[in-house]
């Protein structure tokens, strides 16, 4: 399998308030550095895995709505606990949306999307599934 990853980060705000997480139950702040690899089978005709700069955008728009936002204040948010895991599906969901949708160059051929966010030096969480 062949894949290309592209990188990008967001600082966000949110709260987890349930005693399992300790002191992450208040508001607190985290940067992510946010990882989106799409896999492909083959390489298409000029070696390609996806377009770079389409999945370089893809993330990016993905991200926009999150970047600098209490995430307790979005509604698509409420009653959930926007954990790591949590929000590396999210953003696995909208760049499926954006491959099915607008492609990412030769879209057809990519089969898997991973989104990996790394919250600290020690300690990231990831989302991996078929499109």
């Amino acid at each position: 399998m062949f894949a290309v990853e592209v990188r990008d980060h967001i600082m966000i705000a949110h709260s987890l308030p349930n005693p399992v997480f300790g002191p992450a139950q208040g508001v607190h702040g985290a940067t992510f550095v946010v990882d989106a690899a799409f896999y492909t089978e083959d390489i298409d005709a000029h070696g390609l895995v996806v377009d770079i700069g389409l999945a370089s955008d893809a993330l990016a728009r993905v991200l926009a709505p999150l970047r600098y936002g209490n995430l307790d204040d979005k509604p698509e948010f409420k009653g959930k606990f926007t954990t790591t895991e949590f929000l590396c599906h999210h953003i696995w969901t909208g760049l499926r949306d954006i491959a099915r949708s607008e492609g990412l160059g030769d879209a057809g051929r990519l089969r898997r999307i991973r989104v990996k966010l790394h919250e600290s030096h020690m300690a990231r969480g990831w989302y991996e599934a078929d499109i």
